[in-house]
């Protein structure tokens, strides 16, 4: 764990000497995230008017799922999409021949590489949000509610990864992946609504078939202290299992790949 732990602190120095070369970006990214935000919270307030709510949810309520898809759409640009979006170029070109022959996990190598600091701002702006709608909202930071909102949190990362790493993955059958790529972030997209906005089917859909419902509407309702304990429990078993699948997916991609060599 401490040569992984050291490998990664290296990764990281070595890819934000790189990134701030260019610091101007960080404030370009900034404007653009809020920006995006503004319009969210904007299409978020068409669905509400006098005493009307959105499934149930009140107004501040909505704005914690959406401060969650924020944040996690923040650690997508710093981690998810700069790391993974390589793994197709890897496969074309025949590099990743260099990268399992490394002394390190491929898994990891992959999918912690590069960090991006800029989604850093959709990540500060998504948990300022959270901060100041769950205080609006009355929550209280009770020791159980703060836990329970950061396992639930960290769940919701495991899962998001775990949909990026396997349709990443599935390049080494399909390289252009590119449609593939939009169609998910375009399906999770829905995570800006509490999942009980939508009508049975699609709340069905987005539980058990895309989970986008652990990805912002059971962290939300934990962090308004309101989760129940088999949401909370069925959160931890998805984000495990969804960790399990994209290890096992990656062993059994990788007895397809024929190396640049062979």
């Amino acid at each position: 764990m401490g040569r992984y732990l050291t490998t990664l602190r290296v990764f990281w120095i070595a890819s934000l000497t790189a990134e701030l070369e260019y610091q101007a970006n960080f404030l370009i990214e900034l404007v653009a995230t809020a920006g995006n935000l503004v319009g969210s919270i904007f299409v978020l307030s068409l669905f509400y008017g006098r005493g009307q709510s959105l499934g149930g949810w009140s107004w501040e309520g909505a704005l914690v799922v959406l401060g969650v898809y924020t944040l996690l759409e923040g650690i997508t640009s710093t981690l998810l999409q700069p790391n993974l979006s390589t793994i197709v170029a890897h496969v074309r070109t025949g590099s990743l021949d260099f990268v399992l022959l490394k002394p390190i996990d491929s898994q990891f190598w992959l999918s912690a590489r590069t960090f991006s600091p800029w989604g850093l701002p959709g990540i500060a702006l998504g948990a300022g949000l959270i901060g100041y709608a769950a205080w609006k909202a009355g929550a209280t930071p009770a020791p159980l509610t703060l836990l329970g909102a950061a396992l639930m949190l960290v769940a919701s990362l495991m899962i998001l990864y775990s949909l990026w790493f396997v349709l990443a993955a599935s390049s080494i059958w399909f390289v252009k992946i590119w449609n593939a790529t939009e169609v998910l972030r375009s399906v999770l997209v829905a995570g800006r609504f509490p999942v009980s906005a939508f009508p049975a089917g699609l709340r069905a859909f987005f539980t058990f078939i895309v989970p986008v419902a652990f990805l912002t509407t059971v962290p939300a309702e934990a962090i308004l202290g309101r989760a129940s304990g088999p949401w909370l429990l069925a959160g931890g078993a998805v984000a495990i299992a969804s960790v399990l699948v994209s290890r096992r997916f990656w062993q059994f991609a990788l007895r397809f790949y024929t190396s640049a060599s062979s």
